[in-house]
């Protein structure tokens, strides 16, 4: 109970909304869940009143190795009906959302998995979850974050998923619950760096572009070295990536074509693309820019500038630059970063820095550096699309 208090008081206190995971590995000697201690649980969350959505278990595919048990999809999905049952049971979780079954990568194991319970329990959840880590987390290295073939797996995997989920309950919500640069809960002084921020703005834009709405990140603090703030509190690289798309990216995605990228293949020659650009509506909660306006954000792997002509309607308007790059003498490896070439700190440990943006005038040539991540609002657009919600 006192940790349940802990986490959900910081939940609340921050302004977020806590998804509890419930222990699914209680069994009873038929195999099915035993929900004993998830029942003492959700008494006492009720008798305080605790607004919290709710999931049974993490990564079932490896159950096996965890409890020396496997649980197929067809039970895993009867688990969730059951957890549906007694959410009934409690006035105050009678309408909670409910999330799952949050499988692992999707190889031939996991998709049988997930049709098993997509069958028995898809109508049961609100939203399908599953996790993505690119790399194994005890062989990576800082130029395995640059590899072009690396960030294109995620979209095969999407695709995979959202067969499956559109089989069985189409049009279902669809969200990314687990993602990290590495498992093995990463690597010191690279999933916590710099390089790892290309893996997860590549993945934040490609999912948008996918529709998968809702990407959980792990982790906050303390688990391995996938975590956005450091054991003194202080915000690591992708932290300062996250608050800037936070601050300027909106929901609604952009189509973009951009003349002179796209090459053509040779025989026997995939293209990857080292320049990835994506494009969003500016967020509607940024009091700086009007509706209409335009966010690109763009990364660069290829290790020279490159330059970009806005064209068309976004020719002659003003345009304001977040420039992310490492600061201080590791380079790709740092843990810290500049924006616009000045180092981001918290002021004090209640106040963020400001996030002051370059301007660049009307009709300017877009300058990108070479491994950089930046943000480009391109204001006043009174783009359609973007005028309204």
């Amino acid at each position: 109970a006192r940790s349940l208090d802990k986490l959900y008081n910081f939940a609340d206190c921050s302004g977020l909304h806590l998804i509890f995971a419930l222990n699914a590995l209680r069994r009873n000697p038929n195999n099915s869940w035993n929900s004993s201690n998830a029942l003492s649980l959700l008494k006492y969350s009720a008798s305080k009143k605790y607004n919290i959505s709710w999931e049974l278990g993490n990564e079932p595919n490896n159950y096996r190795t965890l409890i020396g048990r496997s649980v197929n999809g067809s039970q895993l999905g009867k688990d969730y009906i059951q957890l549906r049952s007694l959410l009934q049971l409690i006035r105050t979780y009678s309408r909670a959302n409910l999330y799952g079954p949050n499988i692992g990568r999707p190889r031939k194991n996991v998709i049988a998995l997930l049709e098993g319970f997509m069958k028995v329990a898809g109508s049961t959840v609100d939203a399908v979850t599953w996790q993505h880590y690119y790399i194994d987390g005890r062989v990576a290295k800082v130029t395995d974050f640059l590899k072009t073939r690396l960030l294109d797996t995620l979209s095969d995997q999407i695709r995979k998923i959202q067969k499956v989920v559109n089989m069985y309950t189409p049009g279902k919500k669809i969200w990314l619950e687990g993602v990290g640069a590495t498992s093995s809960g990463g690597m010191n002084n690279l999933s916590d760096s710099y390089a790892a921020g290309f893996l997860w703005l590549n993945t934040l834009g490609l999912l948008a572009s996918q529709g998968i709405d809702v990407v959980v990140r792990h982790s906050f603090l303390d688990h391995g070295h996938n975590h956005l703030v450091d054991q003194n509190f202080n915000p690591l690289p992708d932290y300062w990536l996250s608050l800037l798309y936070k601050r300027l990216i909106g929901p609604k995605v952009l189509a973009i074509h951009v003349a002179g990228l796209q090459r053509k293949p040779r025989p026997g020659r995939v293209i990857r693309d080292k320049l990835r650009i994506y494009a969003h509506c500016t967020s509607y909660h940024n009091h700086n820019y009007v509706r209409g306006s335009i966010t690109l954000y763009i990364i660069n792997l290829h290790r020279s500038r490159k330059k970009i002509k806005l064209a068309g309607t976004l020719r002659d308007k003003i345009v304001h630059q977040y420039l992310l790059q490492p600061y201080g003498k590791d380079g790709l490896h740092s843990k810290s970063v500049q924006l616009n070439g000045q180092p981001l700190a918290m002021v004090d440990d209640g106040t963020l820095p400001e996030l002051k943006p370059r301007p660049l005038r009307a009709g300017r040539t877009l300058v990108i550096p070479p491994l950089t991540m930046s943000f480009y609002v391109v204001k006043n657009v009174n783009a359609l699309a973007c005028r309204y919600r």
